[in-house]
């Protein structure tokens, strides 16, 4: 199980654009310093920005499921926050890393189709290096060790495996920073 203070809370940039996904525990952190503001994800008064007395007030006004207590007080957990100093612009493209791999490719073997925890996963070349092949993101696909050893140093005409889906770079997206503990919040979805 998730503890409260590690799920997720989007963040906006000052435009109110998606940037990233951060902890509970780091948008409090945010909110306290003054870097931050929750906005309303729900409800009435949707939208409105709370800086933390506000937000501290209005979770003491309605009971809420999800709360952080102290002794002093019991505060409404952010679902999402906007920054009040960054004003940076989404960055388009997403960074080339194994983890991006994988997430482009939903952690599923793309010559076999099925999916697979990280640990269990590799990176194929699809036109092997020796080959000239480059690492990059058309010619890199997730895959099983079992089907990695299979296809060898071979191309996919010469092994018979041809990945399942023709692999590119993928478009820029804010869930690309999504952080996997947890889940992404309806509230979010007005924000894309």
């Amino acid at each position: 199980m998730i503890e409260a203070l590690d799920l997720n809370v989007l963040v906006l940039n000052k435009l109110w654009q998606p940037i990233q996904t951060c902890s509970v525990r780091r948008a409090v952190k945010l909110l306290c310093l003054g870097h931050a503001h929750v906005v309303e994800a729900e409800g009435d008064m949707k939208y409105q920005t709370h800086d933390l007395g506000s937000w501290l007030e209005s979770s003491s006004e309605r009971v809420a499921e999800e709360v952080i207590r102290s002794v002093r007080f019991a505060m409404k957990i952010p679902k999402v926050i906007v920054l009040a100093l960054y004003d940076k612009l989404p960055s388009k493209e997403v960074k080339f890393t194994r983890h991006n791999v994988f997430l482009r490719d939903h952690y599923t073997c793309q010559y076999c189709c099925q999916k697979f925890p990280e640990k269990n996963l590799n990176l194929d070349h699809v036109l092997p290096r020796d080959k000239g092949g480059k690492t990059r993101w058309d010619n890199i696909v997730t895959s099983c060790i079992k089907c990695n050893t299979r296809k060898a140093n071979q191309l996919p005409h010469e092994a018979g495996m041809f990945p399942a889906m023709h692999p590119k770079a993928p478009r820029w997206r804010p869930l690309f920073g999504f952080r996997r503990k947890g889940k992404m919040d309806e509230s979010w979805k007005t924000f894309f």
